[in-house]
């Protein structure tokens, strides 16, 4: 072999051992990013007999798509367990006094004890203010679940303005990427970085990635909404401030697509967004339903009928909607508006005697029987029997058709605790599952620095000993020089 051959050689080692530390150096300063692939610094041989270091980044596409999809379903969970433990912690627990379903115990117990002694103005006014608190506790309730949904409302606004953005960040990197890998250039800080988003992304809406050629990507959303097409699609929302009972919200509209909503062609089904519509458009109207059946069941329960003139149809009696002396035809909403009878509560001039004898609609609405009954007992027995008896309610609901009142309000906090239940052990599942991919993809593409240590340490002996092969090359070069001369 020549001098001159050996020296090119032992050059071009030493400029790709170079190279090589200084993608190990990169490594090292990368390991303690999530987001980090593993850099590889292959080396490629020329014919010249000299080497260059060719760029690439460990990875496993089968593995990214698993996390991409464990990370929606994970975010997808998480977004509904946090809507039903907020509903849960509000209204839902039967061991909380002020929720509805200790309240109707409450105010059994109550109107139980006036009408053992009928005659006690304190336990009456003791059974209208079990009442009041009864009502005030399915008010509170339903306002509750308004104000639930409208903070999911908000939390869709937010998420789509975190997709939007994350779409301009993957336009960038995917640019970058198709650039750098048409031009030969190192293309893997890129590739990163276009993961990153991707990640990102896949938290707040289910999507597919699909790699095309020349490494450019198109994004679709689980349901097969484009997202990304050589250009990011827009992804519209607009929110509702304030949620009436029985409103609707808007619908997430991507490339001219409702991807939420009932009315959805191609509705989402994974990731924050999918999870938030969820609970803002079925779990809280569902719930709001059974609070409205409560509120139904205790205004006819109660209700009064025309005993003397003409009658003019059963009216509202010691609950009613709101101000309105009729029986609701409708529930919707009635949770919200459900009110005691001013007419017999002192506190708005109401007389607390109707409430034994009846007649808080006129002295028409009087109950006959309890000018028989010289205590009055008879008629307060009957309003226990009305609240305890058993109702008829929607099978819709889901829970169940005949019960009392009483029952059904704990049949409905035992839906929201199961509800909320289910949705806990399915998020913890999906975050295990999620764990376990990115554990796994880091096993693959992460960085591990022992590894990475001892690589630069057998890279720095080939760098001397090239750098040794140089200046032996230089005294050998510099004594035939000598000779020459």
């Amino acid at each position: 072999m020549g001098l001159s051959l050996a020296l090119n050689t032992a050059r071009a080692s030493l400029a790709a051992s170079s190279n090589q530390i200084a993608v190990s150096a990169r490594n090292v300063a990368g390991a303690s990013d999530p987001g980090y692939s593993r850099k590889i610094a292959a080396l490629v041989t020329t014919g010249a007999g000299g080497a260059v270091v060719n760029i690439t980044r460990a990875t496993d596409a089968a593995l990214y798509a698993r996390t991409l999809s464990a990370s929606s379903s994970a975010a997808y969970g998480d977004a509904v367990l946090t809507g039903l433990t907020t509903l849960a912690r509000t209204v839902g627990d039967t061991d909380d006094a002020s929720s509805p379903a200790a309240r109707f115990a409450g105010f059994e117990a109550a109107l139980q004890a006036a009408a053992n002694q009928p005659d006690s103005t304190d336990l009456a006014r003791a059974a209208v203010e079990a009442a009041k608190a009864l009502a005030g506790s399915l008010n509170d309730a339903a306002g509750a679940v308004q104000a639930a949904r409208a903070e999911a409302d908000a939390g869709m606004q937010a998420s789509v303005a975190r997709i939007n953005d994350l779409l301009g960040q993957f336009d960038r990197a995917n640019a970058a990427v198709t650039r750098g890998l048409a031009f030969g250039a190192d293309a893997t800080d890129a590739l990163d970085d276009r993961d990153r988003a991707l990640t990102a992304l896949s938290a707040e809406i289910g999507v597919t990635a699909v790699v095309r050629e020349g490494g450019d990507v198109a994004l679709y959303t689980d349901s097969g909404v484009p997202l990304y097409d050589r250009g990011a699609r827009s992804v519209r929302f607009t929110p509702t401030a304030t949620y009436a009972p029985g409103g609707t919200g808007g619908v997430v509209v991507i490339d001219n697509v409702p991807v939420t909503g009932p009315n959805s062609p191609m509705p989402v089904a994974s990731g924050r967004l999918a999870g938030l519509a969820a609970f803002r458009d079925t779990i809280a109207p569902a719930y709001e339903a059974q609070l409205d059946a409560m509120a139904g069941g205790l205004i006819e329960a109660f209700a009064e009928t025309d005993a003397i003139g003409f009658d003019s149809g059963p009216r509202a009696g010691l609950f009613t909607d709101g101000t309105s002396a009729l029986l609701p035809g409708d529930r919707l909403g009635l949770a919200r508006r459900i009110a005691v009878n001013a007419a017999v509560d002192p506190a708005k001039g109401g007389q607390l005697p109707l409430l034994r004898t009846g007649g808080l609609n006129g002295t028409d609405y009087r109950d006959l029987a309890a000018g028989t009954d010289a205590s009055y007992a008879g008629r307060l027995r009957t309003l226990v029997s009305n609240l305890t008896a058993a109702q008829s309610f929607d099978p819709a609901l889901g829970l169940g058709t005949a019960q009392s009142l009483a029952d059904f309000a704990e049949n409905s906090a035992g839906w929201i605790e199961g509800k909320r239940k289910d949705a806990s052990e399915a998020a913890a599942y999906q975050k295990t599952l999620l764990s376990r991919a990115n554990e796994a993809l880091s096993n693959v593409a992460g960085v591990n620095g022992d590894d990475e240590t001892a690589l630069t340490l057998q890279l720095e002996r080939s760098y001397t000993a090239s750098a040794k092969i140089i200046s032996v090359i230089n005294d050998l070069l510099k004594t035939l020089l000598d000779t020459v001369r």
